[in-house]
């Protein structure tokens, strides 16, 4: 299928999901594989690498705080649903119309308060302390200037799609990074998703109706986890080149969120809670790649500074010694832990497509 066909394909799929479910807004909590310039806005001095090519060169041609190449799984939802990009929340001016949506996601967030990390002692740094309880205060802070009277906010509520996540993978890969072990990380996984469905219910407190709850992407196939953590071992690797281990904790977190929010749909009956199977839908590009279009593979990253994954923790993507490839649609990996555009459309398209059977 070539890139037109491929194109208009995705459009005929987000067409027809847009047809059939129509949204008036979608608001956005999450960390980097949804902010769309939140943490570029948070940060009043150093400009870090997202904020300048070749970050965005793809569908921008310009950075834009998202960490990719160009558009992100959010940004393929709401044009699906008719909807425009969502803006950042903190780069809201004064007057703007924000009633179709707020994106609330910033990169490095955690699902946990950062007082949970810095209680633990374990020198794990944190890139914001902008918490999915921040984010929740975000949006109940905004959500007075878009209804005010009860029957109002219940209506725009009740039409308005809330994007749960995905989040908590900073929460494991602040704690890898800094040489905690895989039984350690384990230890808090009931508390990361403890915090996920805690906000959950709360956005359904405050009348949201319909929400969406990603899981984790399999970890043990991104070029940082492969080249950090690379074992001479090759039984620690699946028939994809993927770390196991990792794959296999990626796979427990899940699990433990999809028991966890169908305790919640028994809690609350009336709402539409859906999970997300954000790792499920990368695993055909992990199996045939190319079938898929993504020629140049699945585990090397398109940006980056050399290695055998083109990951270098001494020249990451943007960073002096680094270069991007030429046609980022042929990689899955855009800078070893963050997907291409092409990647998160595939993934986009995979959770328009059960959008029906996720909501029955």
């Amino acid at each position: 299928m070539n890139s037109l066909l491929a194109f208009l394909f995705l459009c005929f799929c987000f067409c027809s999901s847009a047809l059939s479910r129509p949204y008036n807004a979608i608001f956005n909590f999450g960390d980097s594989l949804s902010d769309t310039g939140n943490l570029l806005r948070s940060r009043s001095h150093a400009v870090p690498a997202i904020g300048k090519l070749p970050y965005g060169e793809t569908f921008f041609r310009h950075a834009t705080g998202r960490c990719s190449d160009g558009r992100l799984v959010i940004d393929f939802i709401a044009e699906a649903f008719g909807l425009p990009h969502l803006p950042p929340y903190l780069g809201l001016k004064q007057g703007q119309n924000f009633s179709r949506g707020v994106n609330f996601a910033v990169a490095g967030a955690t699902a946990l308060d950062a007082d949970f990390f810095y209680k633990r002692k374990s020198g794990i740094i944190l890139w914001t302390n902008h918490s999915l309880t921040v984010q929740l205060g975000w949006f109940r802070n905004l959500k007075s200037s878009l209804c005010t009277s009860t029957q109002e906010c219940d209506k725009y509520m009740k039409n308005s799609l809330f994007m749960v996540g995905e989040i908590g993978g900073n929460d494991y890969n602040d704690a890898y990074f800094v040489g905690e072990s895989i039984s350690e990380v384990q230890s808090f996984v009931p508390l990361v998703v403890e915090a996920i469905t805690a906000a959950t219910a709360a956005l359904i407190e405050e009348g949201a109706v319909e929400l969406v709850v990603p899981g984790n992407l399999p970890i043990g196939c991104s070029a940082v986890y492969l080249t950090l953590f690379q074992s001479p071992n090759r039984a620690d690797y699946d028939e994809n080149g993927c770390l196991k281990a990792f794959n296999d904790f990626a796979k427990y977190h899940n699990n433990y969120l999809k028991r966890s929010l169908h305790a919640l749909r028994t809690k609350y009956p009336f709402a539409k809670i859906m999970y997300a199977d954000y790792y499920g839908a990368t695993i055909p590009l992990l199996h045939a790649p190319k079938h898929h279009g993504f020629y140049e593979g699945t585990l090397k990253a398109c940006c980056g500074g050399g290695g055998p994954y083109n990951f270098n923790k001494s020249a990451k993507c943007g960073d002096v010694g680094s270069k991007a490839c030429e046609n980022p649609g042929s990689y899955v990996s855009w800078d070893g832990l963050h997907l291409t555009e092409a990647a998160y459309s595939f993934i986009a398209k995979a959770f328009l497509q059960s959008l029906p059977s996720l909501v029955a």
